[in-house]
């Protein structure tokens, strides 16, 4: 973020911060798809985000204290990116505007149960997911349920029931337009997929 802000409204100063095509979604693949190292943000982003951007998002997201970044013990390597507190109260934006891009955008099933899920959940659903990611992300106290599992097995749910219905309507499970026959097609081109869903 910029030393010379704007204006001093608090809406601006937070899309001067956030407004970017990239930050809220580096924080949204941290944060639901537990996503913790530079590797795993890059293959794994739906959205097919570039290496240099991802840097760049992240250093910029720890340097504004959204984000935390230690050395990942296991890797002398790899850095582990965590969601600091600002980051975690981010929660019920991001469940807002899920609410707001299921009614409004063309969004897929797959991508929306999570944002459905924790709409429906209201306030005190949020606080539970809340109080997990501080556990997970800075050494909190554990909370008793995990939403964050729930949400996970809604959305595999979810891609396991369309895959087979979009099997079903191709008469066959490795027909051309299906996730299946996508695969196949990239293996005999010797081509990998760089982002596949969870």
């Amino acid at each position: 973020m910029d030393a010379v802000n704007r204006s001093g409204c608090p809406i601006n100063l937070t899309l001067e911060m956030l407004g970017d095509k990239w930050s809220l979604i580096v924080i949204r693949d941290i944060m639901f798809g537990n996503r913790r190292h530079f590797r795993e943000l890059l293959s794994r982003s739906e959205e097919g985000i570039a290496s240099n951007i991802l840097a760049d998002r992240l250093k910029r997201l720890v340097a504004s204290g959204l984000l935390t970044k230690r050395d990942d013990p296991s890797h002398r390597q790899k850095a582990i990116y965590s969601l600091a507190e600002p980051a975690v109260r981010l929660v019920p934006l991001l469940v807002q505007m899920g609410a707001w891009g299921r009614v409004h955008t063309p969004a897929s099933e797959e991508m929306s149960i999570r944002a459905q899920l924790l709409e429906e959940g209201g306030p005190a659903m949020w606080q539970d997911f809340m109080d997990e990611l501080r556990a997970l992300h800075m050494a909190g106290p554990a909370p008793g349920g995990s939403v964050l599992a729930r949400l996970q097995s809604a959305y595999e749910e979810v891609v396991a029931r369309n895959g087979h219905a979009r099997a079903a309507e191709s008469g066959q499970g490795r027909g051309p337009d299906t996730p299946a026959g996508l695969r196949e097609r990239q293996r005999r081109a010797g081509v990998e997929k760089a982002s596949t869903p969870e």
